[in-house]
C-alpha cells in the first residue's frame, strides 16, 4: 500500500487529450459517465485500466451487473458483490473491499443502473453512490462509474450529480464518440457543456459548428421541455400495470400479464416473507397494489404493519363480506422504506446506524445517531408529498405508526418496540407540517432505541436488514368537541390464552375492551381496569377476586385534547360530558338511580351482535393465516345504534399453541407454592435451578428510589441466570410504570425468566391486571414465559415463604455490593430436580413442589 503523498501516483483517465479537457484528474476524483449503451463505457474503461497497469496501481473491478464484463481478470482484482443480497449487504460487501484496499487505488464499477433494477429503486442506487463516493474520495482513489441516460428519476440523478466530482455525458453519433462535461468540480468552467469529439490519436476536439452540435443532441434521446423525464424504475412498472387495467376495463383482459405484473409489484411493495407472500397472492389484487401506490409517499416497501392491515381487510372482503361491510373505510397513507434509507444517508446517520449490527457494539453511538435523526431534514420532493397528504386530511387528527420491514410477521411481532405518534393537525399549514415532520423523525429515531435493539438482539435479528416504513392513519372518532376519540377500542386474540372459567372456549377468542382510544388497551394502564371478554361467553367476568363489578370497572379513558394538543388520560365522565353522541346505554350500567353510571359494556355485549361479529372476524382471519392472530380495532356507534369497526392492525399471535397435556404434581408432594386464578401460557413442567423472591412484606415499606434500586438488582440477577430456568416471584405488577404498584422492570431485566409470578399481597387494593393484548404481556408470551398470579388471601392459593427462606440466600455471593438488600431480595439456588413447577393452564393452577415428591407427574385425561 502506497503513502497518500507518494508522487508516483499520477491520476489519469488514460486518455491524455481527455485529461486536458478536464484540466487534470486528481486523487479522490469520482468520474460518472452517462451512457447510452455499454460499448461507450467499455471504450473508456480500457485505456483507464491500461494506465493503472502501467503505473502499477491496484485496480479493483466491482463486477455485479448482468451485462457483459468490462474488463478481463488479468491485471485487475475482480470482486463480485451481490445486489440480490439486499442494499445493506451489498454496501458492506463493497466497502469491506474498499477498506481492505486502502489509499490510492483505482476502481471500475459495473453500470449502476443494474442496481436500480435489482433493488427496485432509483433512489437506493443514488443512496449507494452517496455512501460510497465520499469514502473513495477520502482514500485518494480514482473511480469510474456509469449510469444509463434517460432511465432514472430526476431525484436519483441529482443525488449522484451533487456528490461526484465529474459527471460526463457520452454520445455516439455517425460512428463517432462525443463527450460533454456536465460537472467538473473545482476545474475549468470553460469545459462545462462543451461537446468534444474523440478523434484518432486520443485527441479530443471541441465541436464548434452548430450543425454538428444540433445533430448530436437531437440524436441523444432528449425528452423534451415537458416533465417527461422517466420517473424511474417504480414509475415504469406501475405505469405498465395501469395499462393492463385499462385494457381489462375495455374488455381485453390479459390474466397472465396481470399475474406477472402483480408478482413484480408485490415484491416491490411488501417485505420478502414466504408466509406472508402466500396471503398476498391469495387475497390481494393488482387493483389493490395500484391503490396503495396512489397513496404512497416515496417508494420502497410499506412494511409489515401496513401489510397486515391491508391483508386483514382483503381477507374479510373475500371470505366474510357481511363483516367487511361493518368496517370503516380506511384512507391511510404509506411512507416507503426508501424515504427512511434516504433520510439516513441525507443526514449522515447511515454509518452510525450500521454499528448496531455488531453484537459487541450495538448500543454504542445511539445518542449521536438519535440527535442527528431528530434534527434531520428531508428532500424537497418528500416535503411536497407530505404537504399533499396534509391538504387531503385537512385538520383531522391522524397517527404516524411504525411499519418496519420486520414488524408483524410470523415469529416476530415487535409489539411496542417502535413509536407511534398522534398528530393533532391543527392550525396553519406550516405548523401542521412541522408537527408531521417531528412525528416522522420520532418514529425513525425509535429504531435506535435501546429497547428495540435489545429486542432484535434477543430474537437474533441484529444482522437482519431493518428498514422503517410508516403507516399514517386517520384517527377514528367523531369531530366537534374538545376531546377526540373513538367510542371504544380494543385488542382481540383469536386464541384465548387465559380461560378463567370452564365455560370458556379457548378457540372462540378474547377481547380486551376499553372506552376511548386504544392506547389504554395496548399499554398497561396501572391506574385502572379494562373489560376482558371471552367471545363465546361475553357475560362472564374473570373469577379472580377483582371485587364488585362497579369497583373494578374502567374509570379513566384516553383521548386527544385538541385544545391543548396533548394525549390525555382523564376521568370517563369528564371526557364524555356533554357528548350526545356517546353511546351511554350500550357502554354503561347504573347501579342505582342516584349514582353515576360506570363502564361495563353490558349493553354492547348483550344487546348487539358485537361479540358475535368479533368472534367471527377473528375466526375468519385465523383460518386464512392458519395461525392464531391478534388485531387492534376502534369502534364507533351511530345515532341509530348501529356500529362500525375500524380494523387497525392484524398480525400473527406470537404464542405456542395453547393446548398441552395438563399435568398434576405427584400425590403427597410437599407444596411450596399453590396459585389458582390467572395462568397464561401452555401447560408445562418447569424445573427451576434458581428462585428469586422479592419479599412482599419487606418491599412494601421501601421508598420509590429504593424500589427502583431493588428492581435494577433483579435485572442484574436475571442476566446472571441464563440457562437456569429462573422462577421469579414478587409483589404487585411486574412491569408496572409505577413503583408503588410493583417492580417496574423492562423486559430485558426478566428475559431469562422461565416463570413469572405476581403476588397480590403488597397493597390491600392491588390486584394483578390480566393484561392480555398489552405490549408487556405480548413480550412474555412471545418469549414463551409462563405468567401466573398468586392471591394469598384466597382459597387454593398459598406461598410457603418459610420453606424458601430456610434455604441459603446467595445474593451476596452473586453481587457482594447488594448484600444490604438480603432481607428484601432472596436468591436461592437449587439442585437439579429439587423443585418442580407444574402449570395447568386448562384449570388455571400452578403448583411448586419440593424434592420430597416421588414418582412421575400424573397426566390428566
Amino acid at each position: 500500500m502506497s503513502d497518500i503523498d507518494n508522487p508516483v501516483f499520477s491520476p489519469t483517465t488514460g486518455l491524455p487529450g481527455l485529461d486536458e479537457v478536464l484540466s487534470g484528474v486528481a486523487p479522490g476524483d469520482n468520474i460518472v459517465w452517462q451512457i447510452q449503451d455499454l460499448d461507450e463505457y467499455r471504450a473508456l474503461v480500457r485505456p483507464y485500466a491500461e494506465a493503472a497497469r502501467r503505473q502499477g496501481r491496484t485496480l479493483i473491478y466491482f463486477r455485479f451487473a448482468a451485462h457483459a464484463p468490462l474488463l478481463d481478470e488479468d491485471g485487475a482484482q475482480v470482486h463480485h458483490p451481490r445486489p440480490g443480497d439486499g442494499f445493506d449487504a451489498f454496501v458492506d460487501q463493497v466497502h469491506s473491499v474498499i477498506e481492505a484496499t486502502g489509499v490510492e487505488a483505482m476502481y471500475v464499477f459495473d453500470c449502476l443502473s443494474d442496481l436500480a433494477e435489482a433493488w427496485g429503486s432509483d433512489r437506493m442506487m443514488g443512496n449507494f453512490f452517496r455512501l460510497t463516493c465520499p469514502r473513495l474520495f477520502d482514500l485518494h482513489t480514482v473511480t469510474y462509474f456509469a449510469m444509463l441516460r434517460h432511465v432514472h428519476s430526476r431525484q436519483a440523478r441529482a443525488m449522484i450529480a451533487e456528490t461526484t466530482q465529474f459527471l460526463l455525458d457520452v454520445f455516439a453519433c455517425r460512428g463517432r464518440v462525443y463527450i460533454r462535461p456536465l460537472k467538473v468540480q473545482h476545474r475549468s468552467a470553460a469545459a462545462m457543456d462543451l461537446i468534444h469529439a474523440w478523434e484518432p490519436g486520443e485527441r479530443f476536439r471541441p465541436v464548434a459548428d452548430s450543425g454538428t452540435v444540433a445533430e448530436i443532441l437531437a440524436a441523444s434521446g432528449w425528452q423534451g421541455l415537458e416533465e417527461r423525464m422517466p420517473g424511474g424504475h417504480w414509475q415504469r412498472h406501475f405505469a405498465a400495470a395501469r395499462v393492463l387495467l385499462a385494457r381489462r376495463r375495455q374488455g381485453h383482459a390479459d390474466p397472465s400479464a396481470e399475474a406477472e405484473r402483480f408478482a413484480r409489484l408485490a415484491g416491490m411493495l411488501f417485505p420478502d416473507d414466504a408466509s406472508m407472500r402466500r396471503l398476498i397472492d391469495a387475497y390481494l389484487t393488482l387493483d389493490d397494489l395500484l391503490a396503495v401506490r396512489e397513496r404512497m409517499i416515496g417508494i420502497g416497501s410499506i412494511g409489515g404493519k401496513a401489510l397486515g392491515m391491508l391483508l386483514a381487510r382483503a381477507i374479510l372482503r373475500r371470505d366474510a363480506p357481511a363483516l367487511h361491510a361493518r368496517l370503516e373505510a380506511h384512507d391511510s397513507f404509506y411512507v416507503g422504506t426508501v424515504v427512511f434509507d434516504t433520510f439516513l444517508v441525507w443526514n449522515r446517520v447511515w454509518w452510525l446506524r450500521r454499528r448496531q449490527r455488531d453484537p459487541a457494539h450495538f448500543l454504542e453511538g445511539l445518542d449521536e445517531a438519535r440527535e442527528r435523526i431528530l434534527a434531520g431534514t428531508f428532500p424537497a420532493a418528500t416535503l411536497r408529498q407530505f404537504e399533499g397528504m396534509l391538504d387531503y386530511f385537512g385538520e383531522w387528527p391522524y397517527i404516524v405508526r411504525s411499519s418496519s420491514r420486520l414488524e408483524d410477521r410470523y415469529g416476530n411481532a415487535f409489539a411496542g418496540q417502535y413509536d407511534s405518534v398522534f398528530c393533532f393537525n391543527r392550525g396553519p399549514r406550516e405548523t401542521r407540517l412541522a408537527e408531521l415532520l417531528d412525528a416522522v423523525r420520532r418514529v425513525y429515531a425509535s429504531t435506535l432505541s435501546e429497547g428495540a435493539l435489545r429486542y432484535r438482539q434477543r430474537r437474533g435479528l441484529l444482522g437482519e436488514e431493518e428498514q422503517m416504513a410508516l403507516l399514517i392513519m386517520r384517527v377514528s372518532g367523531t369531530a366537534g368537541g374538545r376531546y377526540f376519540h373513538p367510542h371504544g377500542a380494543g385488542v382481540g386474540l383469536s386464541m384465548n390464552p387465559y380461560p378463567w372459567n370452564p365455560a370458556i372456549d379457548r378457540h372462540a377468542g378474547v377481547v380486551r375492551l376499553v372506552a376511548g382510544l386504544g392506547t389504554r388497551a395496548v399499554d398497561r394502564a396501572d391506574d385502572d381496569y379494562t373489560r376482558l371478554v371471552a367471545l363465546n361467553a361475553p357475560a362472564l367476568r374473570p373469577e379472580t377476586g377483582f371485587g364488585e363489578i362497579a369497583r373494578h370497572a374502567q374509570r379513566r379513558m384516553d383521548a386527544l385534547d385538541l385544545e391543548r394538543g396533548e394525549l390525555v388520560s382523564a376521568p370517563f365522565e369528564l371526557i364524555v360530558a356533554g357528548r350526545a353522541d356517546f353511546p351511554m346505554a350500550l357502554f354503561t350500567t347504573r347501579e342505582e338511580a342516584d349514582r353515576p353510571p360506570f363502564l361495563t359494556f353490558d349493553g354492547l355485549l348483550g344487546g348487539t351482535p358485537f361479540a358475535a361479529d368479533l368472534r367471527a372476524l377473528l375466526a375468519c382471519l385465523h383460518a386464512a393465516y392458519v395461525h392464531a392472530v391478534e388485531i387492534e380495532f376502534a369502534l364507533n356507534v351511530g345515532g341509530d345504534g348501529d356500529y362500525r369497526i375500524n380494523l387497525l392492525q392484524c398480525r400473527p399471535l406470537q404464542a405456542r399453541a395453547p393446548d398441552g397435556e395438563a399435568v398434576e404434581p405427584p400425590a403427597g408432594a410437599p407444596r411450596v407454592l399453590e396459585a389458582a386464578g390467572a395462568v397464561i401460557g401452555p401447560s408445562r413442567v418447569i424445573h427451576p435451578r434458581r428462585v428469586v423472591l422479592v419479599s412482599p412484606a419487606a418491599f412494601a415499606p421501601l421508598r420509590t428510589a429504593e424500589r427502583l434500586e431493588v428492581t435494577r438488582l433483579v435485572g442484574r440477577i436475571n442476566q446472571l441466570s441464563a440457562g437456569l430456568d429462573l422462577l421469579l416471584l414478587g409483589p404487585g405488577r411486574w412491569g408496572s410504570r409505577d413503583p408503588f404498584l410493583g417492580l417496574p422492570v423492562v423486559f430485558n431485566e426478566i428475559n431469562h425468566v422461565a416463570a413469572l409470578g405476581e403476588i397480590a399481597a403488597m397493597h390491600a387494593h392491588l390486584v394483578p391486571d390480566v393484561s392480555l393484548g398489552t405490549h408487556f404481556l405480548n413480550e412474555l408470551i412471545e418469549a414463551e414465559m409462563l405468567y401466573f398470579a398468586l392471591f394469598p388471601q384466597r382459597v387454593g392459593n398459598r406461598l410457603d415463604e418459610d420453606a424458601l427462606l430456610a434455604r441459603p440466600n446467595v445474593l451476596a455471593a452473586l453481587l457482594p455490593e447488594a448484600a444490604r438488600w438480603a432481607e428484601v431480595l432472596r436468591v436461592i439456588d437449587v439442585a437439579e430436580g429439587e423443585l418442580s413447577l407444574y402449570a395447568d393452564a386448562e384449570n388455571q393452577r400452578v403448583t411448586l413442589v419440593g424434592a420430597a415428591a416421588s414418582g412421575p407427574p400424573t397426566a390428566k385425561r
